[in-house]
């Protein structure tokens, strides 16, 4: 257990730096150059997300069961894992839907994977891990769009001409629709069964 919350304490707390320490990044990385920071941060993740593995990895040998989750559980976190799929596809599509409208779909599909699997796992280490994962998405999420509304009101003040709004575009959208649902099927019936043992449907 002891890997397992060291990992997430480092590999949250790399990606954190805009929630808790804005001010202080934002020194840093004036103060290092923008490679130097990325480069530390990247680094800080590994580490924790190879502590994550690790630790994972342990507890799974010696699982402590908190509840059963219902067999229809399953069926809600493969479902929701589909539009996991899509929001997380769509950050990387330009003037989708998604992007234009929620901003933020990467942070959006963490939350919504963490979700799906608090929901049908039942033991100690899950709960820890995808429970510190989907606090971590709503106050980033709560952070991020706070920034955004920030930004858009100094590009306000300073300019009397409002940028024109970015138009999502229906072929952008039904393009991150299709590739994520390939993403959930790769994932659900081949992927995950093979990495971490455990069939989604089984």
């Amino acid at each position: 257990m002891t890997w397992l919350i060291l990992g997430l304490v480092l590999f949250l707390g790399a990606h954190s730096t805009r929630i808790f320490a804005d001010e202080w990044r934002t020194r840093t990385l004036a103060a290092w150059g923008e490679k130097p920071f990325k480069a530390a941060c990247a680094l800080v993740s590994l580490l924790g997300f190879y502590g994550l593995i690790v630790g994972y990895a342990e507890v799974r040998l010696h699982p402590v069961f908190l509840w059963q989750p219902p067999i229809a559980t399953r069926h809600i976190s493969v479902l929701l894992m589909l539009f996991a799929s899509i929001l997380l596809v769509a950050a990387y599509i330009p003037a989708n839907h998604f992007k234009v409208r929620l901003g933020h779909p990467m942070v959006l599909s963490v939350k919504v994977w963490a979700l799906a699997h608090l929901l049908s796992n039942g033991n100690l280490a899950d709960v820890i891990l995808f429970g510190s994962f989907l606090a971590w998405s709503v106050m980033n999420f709560k952070s991020a769009r706070a920034r955004d509304r920030a930004q858009a009101d100094n590009q306000a003040q300073v300019s009397s001409e409002a940028a024109p709004p970015t138009l999502p575009k229906t072929s952008a959208t039904l393009i991150a629709v299709a590739a994520g649902a390939s993403v959930w099927g790769l994932i659900t019936f081949v992927l995950h069964a093979r990495l971490i043992g455990v069939s989604p449907l089984g």
